[in-house]
């Protein structure tokens, strides 16, 4: 039914008619947007490695029969990217990241974005090396969510020189699926007894994974010549052989 108008009297005495004001809704409608990110990732213990001129040559090998697509190296990163995280809301960090990775595949770069969001590696002291390990690909080449990504992380351990390397696995995005975990879980299972059937492995060990100091001043490595990226590095982390100190 059509409102009623009120009736008021007007200056020169005349009938005139005004709209009544429009009732306040009780509710406002509104149309919902929200975007839920997913990240998961598995670990495993560390497995010391005797440390050697073939250590790292050994650790694309330990991926063999579980990669599902090229096997990518990702080395520590030098000082000058010191600062790059896959976080758009830091710009000056995530450009910083970009520079740094850029060389890499779609599938590497996922899989550094969901595992160092969840902080399971550190590019200040792992060389990493990646793969696809389960699932599809988008047409642009970047993992579905559901896809399991990851391998194997390595870094030199400060006190003893050993290598220590672990598997890391890790998935996510816009959703996950529901067997995604277990999946994982068996993956790393995997990865894990390829590690330790090394002929470098020596055993599993609890060390924990170096903290790199705040001001992140590091040393010139001289016989390779990588900045490290923390001034308390004892051991490169690109070649493990030791920093000299003046």
């Amino acid at each position: 039914m059509p409102l009623e108008f009120l009736k008021r009297k007007s200056g020169d005495g005349s009938d005139a008619q005004a709209p009544a004001p429009a009732p306040i809704p009780e509710e406002v409608s509104a149309q919902d947007y929200i975007l839920k990110l997913y990240y998961a990732g598995k670990s495993s213990e560390g497995v010391r490695f005797k440390a050697g001129p073939r250590a790292m040559d050994e650790l694309p090998g330990m991926l063999v029969g579980l990669a599902q697509s090229e096997i990518e190296v990702v080395e520590p990163l030098p000082i000058e990217f010191s600062q790059a995280t896959p976080t758009i809301v830091r710009p000056s960090e995530a450009m910083q990241w970009l520079n740094a990775h850029h060389v890499h595949s779609p599938i590497t770069r996922h899989a550094l974005v969901v595992l160092e969001s969840i902080d399971a590696v550190d590019l200040a002291f792992d060389t990493f090396v990646c793969s696809l390990l389960d699932g599809e690909i988008d047409t642009s080449g970047y993992p579905e969510y559901s896809a399991v990504v990851g391998g194997v992380a390595s870094h030199w351990d400060e006190a003893t020189g050993d290598m220590i390397v672990r598997a890391v696995v890790g998935w996510g995005g816009r959703g996950v699926r529901g067997d995604t975990d277990r999946i994982g879980s068996r993956i790393l299972a995997g990865l894990f007894t390829n590690i330790l059937a090394n002929q470098y492995a020596m055993g599993v060990t609890q060390i924990e994974r170096p903290v790199p100091a705040a001001g992140r001043g590091g040393l010139v490595c001289a016989h390779c010549g990588f900045a490290s990226g923390h001034e308390r590095a004892f051991y490169c982390p690109k070649c493990g052989m030791r920093l000299l100190r003046g």
